[in-house]
């Protein structure tokens, strides 16, 4: 068994940052389970064995139902963290059943189809009207005019935030998803725990309010739940909410610019987009998989498992990397090529098992709106510069997209 680091595997490298496909292809060759010392995990890019791991109850997001820190071998993390911490590890994507499986249940119903299609007029709506202001322009930064206002307006509608006070969500959710990259560094944590007390603070205030004035929206049906005997704490209601909105948007984002970045490097692909709107459905899919957002999650190891032959110690740690996952050529023909029309596409960009994002419906119409509107108000949208690449690995997308319109 190699070890990663031999195997090309860097995620501080700005060129394998740029393109860490072949060193993925050099992973999977080599087998299928590879120690990396930098972050004592354990590297797993096999297709098969990352969408098995994600639905093993051997695994978890945490350890914490189960063990101390100390009985799992784990030094707690610092004190001057706690704020983070304390958001991060009560929202549902880091907890474990019983705990996420209540909090699950109460969320799901506000994504329910039903929930999710009546918002598709709102979201074409708003997505036709930011396409439209960058034809108007003549062009501008795809990300900022486009890919992230959609999905934060989305959410923070649903959430019940009012526009006056939408401006600081995106930073603090930068600054906060920061800390879900390897080997974070101290300044990089000091601003992940001023933007948990920022953010949760606001939402703190935002719930007091709903409590005197209801709304139809997300906040007020969490407390009338609550109310009516679903269980759910204040702080479970605050990191619930900065949940929705870091999720809701960050992977929208970025699988946006990631994607038509791919399309303006792939030319005959986009005129094959631009001749044939129909598309668009499974370009998203495609998109997702060619150039993936999200390239790592991690789990815990609670029960000894075993990998291709590999013994994983109980309180190891395991990177499934769903980067290399989605370019496996045992389940994707030709996983290079983009191909728009590619049928069988079983990605695993939303994940899987219990922790399957709960907004990938919302996901896809946000995805498919702002395709569509940009393909029929900008027919002849193309890059002007080419972009810089955010210095991230875990979280994959650019730190803007230059486009012009003929």
């Amino acid at each position: 068994m190699a070890a990663a680091s031999d195997l090309g595997f860097d995620p501080w490298d700005p060129a394998f940052l740029a393109d860490p496909y072949p060193a993925y292809a050099e992973l999977r060759a080599q087998g299928r389970v590879h120690w990396f010392e930098p972050t004592g995990q354990w590297l797993v890019p096999h297709h098969a064995d990352v969408s098995s791991l994600l639905r093993d109850r051997r695994l978890g997001r945490t350890y914490q139902h189960r063990f101390t820190h100390e009985e799992f071998g784990r030094t707690p993390p610092p004190p001057e963290h706690e704020p983070f911490h304390t958001l991060n590890d009560h929202g549902m994507l880091d907890l474990e059943p019983p705990d996420h499986t209540r909090i699950r249940r109460l969320v799901s119903k506000a994504f329910t189809p039903r929930t999710v299609e009546r918002l598709k007029p709102y979201v074409r709506g708003l997505a036709d009207e930011l396409a439209a202001a960058l034809v108007e322009r003549g062009g501008g930064d795809l990300l900022k005019d486009v890919a992230e206002p959609l999905p934060v307006a989305v959410i923070a509608e649903m959430l019940g935030i009012p526009e006056s006070d939408r401006a600081p969500l995106r930073p603090w959710s930068a600054d906060i998803c920061g800390m879900y990259e390897l080997n974070p560094s101290q300044e990089t944590a000091a601003r992940a725990v001023r933007a948990s007390v920022e953010f949760s603070d606001y939402l703190r205030e935002l719930i007091a309010a709903r409590r005197k004035e209801p709304g139809e929206d997300l906040v007020s049906g969490l407390i009338a739940a609550h109310d009516e005997g679903d269980r759910l704490t204040e702080q479970e209601m605050i990191s619930t909410c900065v949940l929705l909105l870091n999720a809701g948007h960050e992977a929208t984002v970025n699988a946006t610019v990631n994607g038509w970045y791919a399309l303006f490097r792939n030319p005959a692909q986009l005129e094959r987009l631009r001749a044939d709107h129909s598309l668009v459905p499974s370009a998203i899919e495609e998109l997702m998989r060619y150039d993936t957002p999200l390239q790592l999650f991690e789990r815990w190891v609670l029960e000894e498992i075993e990998i291709g032959g590999t013994t994983i110690p109980r309180g190891a740690e395991i990177a499934l990397l769903f980067g290399s996952a989605n370019h496996d050529p045992e389940v994707f023909a030709d996983p290079g090529r983009l191909d728009l029309a590619r049928a069988d596409n079983p990605h695993i960009s939303f994940s899987a098992g219990i922790h399957y994002c709960i907004g990938a419906p919302l996901a896809r119409i946000e995805l498919a709106a702002s395709m569509e509107a940009l393909l029929e108000k900008a027919p002849t949208l193309r890059l002007a510069t080419e972009p810089d690449r955010k210095p991230n690995f875990v979280i994959r997308g650019l730190e803007g997209l230059s486009v012009e319109v003929g």
